[in-house]
């Protein structure tokens, strides 16, 4: 596996001076920026790609990217759990599928009160058209009389609706019924803007200054024999190489910051959710932050998407790293998640806690989110001694003093 991109000047992790166990002599803890960028999601920085490095092993059916953004002269400034927006571009293949179903040249002039661009313009820069609005959704069935799209959009059934409407984009839905024509206006007025795309800062602005890291899986899938991609992971992961450029601008996340530098932090992030906490780390041996840190992380299979391996081993070795429990789900006939390596070493983990651990989540929330939140009131109650209802109050005033902090999508 390459090491991610690291600036000349930055503190190695072998240097015992660098970890979070030297004697600070660093800024405080808490810094507040400077000065105000012109960055943000309306005139977004174009920021130049410095490294685009695949992290996940050669077998492995996942496509996990390690992206390096170099911030140039913006002045942009970001702190530890902020994220990074980004601004895509849209698939030039599915933009010429929609423009030939429509009909009409791709050089259309569109025009509204705001601008005048072609159509193909618009459909690439403007509009959403990988996941189609309700509002076309509504169009196309009032326009179709298509019975099934009819029935799903007549009821308030909205989880059968979003089934149905699971994988497809804006193409499938025009092709609901092949022999309707619908108008270029009369389409882009029932489609969403283009929407920024937001990733979790993986890197930590004393170790690598000037430079964002981001890092991100990217979103693959077969749907009705065509290929499907998701829209920023894909323009990122196939049409953005080193040295191309990519509108870009910090997004805060004051809801997810770093304990005090004596606390002990707790992360819990499989997958991609490993990102802020790569970036606590190297803020903390950098700051030389005294708390201790412990690391959950997982994924299907050791051999292929253990992301970071090689930096979380030498977190480990410098004394950075306390703990590290580690569950790859498919390696072994009963599947092992995060929450269950949670669950057994529950004594520690309540143990930390009492002792004024701040804990932290961070990816998928449709069902690890919610496992470990599950695992974390069966730990307190187990091992607290508690009712089910003082485990409720014990980890709801862990949310209400901000200890337990959760970034989760």
């Amino acid at each position: 596996m390459h090491l991610p991109y690291l600036p000349a000047d930055a503190p190695v992790l072998g240097d015992r001076k660098a970890t979070h166990r030297a004697a600070p002599s660093r800024p405080p803890a808490t810094r507040r920026r400077s000065t105000r960028t012109p960055w943000n999601r309306k005139n977004p920085y174009p920021a130049t790609i410095v490294a685009n490095t695949r992290l996940s092993g050669p077998t492995s059916d996942k496509d996990v990217r390690h992206l390096v953004i170099s911030l140039g002269d913006s002045g942009i400034e970001y702190q530890p759990g902020d994220g990074i927006g980004i601004v895509p571009v849209n698939d030039a293949e599915l933009v010429e599928r929609i423009i030939a179903r429509l009909g009409v040249p791709p050089d259309t002039v569109i025009i509204d009160r705001k601008s005048e661009r072609t159509l193909r313009e618009a459909l690439t820069r403007e509009y959403e058209i990988s996941t189609p609005s309700k509002y076309l959704v509504d169009h196309i069935a009032r326009r179709s009389l298509d019975p099934e799209l009819t029935h799903l959009t007549s009821t308030d059934d909205r989880e059968a609706l979003d089934g149905w409407l699971w994988g497809k984009d804006v193409l499938d839905l025009l092709d609901v019924d092949p022999t309707l024509t619908i108008g270029p206006e009369e389409l882009l007025a029932e489609l969403r803007p283009l929407q920024h795309r937001v990733y979790s800062i993986s890197s930590s602005p004393l170790v690598h200054p000037g430079t964002v890291h981001i890092t991100m899986a990217t979103v693959r899938h077969c749907s009705g024999e065509r290929l499907r991609g998701g829209v920023c992971s894909t323009y990122l992961a196939d049409r953005r190489p080193e040295g191309a450029r990519v509108g870009v601008f910090v997004s805060a996340n004051r809801s997810f910051r770093l304990p005090p530098e004596d606390t002990k932090a707790i992360m819990i992030g499989p997958g991609t959710g490993i990102a802020p906490f790569r970036s606590f780390l190297y803020e903390r041996s950098a700051r030389g932050a005294r708390g201790a840190n412990w690391l959950f992380f997982g994924d299907r299979h050791r051999d292929r998407d253990h992301i970071y391996r090689d930096e979380i081993d030498q977190f480990v070795a410098d004394g950075v790293l306390d703990r590290v429990d580690l569950a790859f789900s498919r390696d072994q006939f009963h599947k092992v998640y995060v929450q269950d390596r949670m669950r057994e070493h529950g004594a520690d983990l309540f143990a930390w806690l009492s002792d004024g651990a701040h804990l932290y989540v961070c990816g998928d929330a449709t069902r690890m989110a919610h496992d470990v939140d599950s695992a974390l009131h069966d730990i307190v109650a187990e091992h607290g001694d508690m009712s089910a209802e003082a485990a409720r109050d014990f980890v709801d005033d862990l949310k209400r003093t901000k200890r337990y902090l959760r970034d989760v999508y």
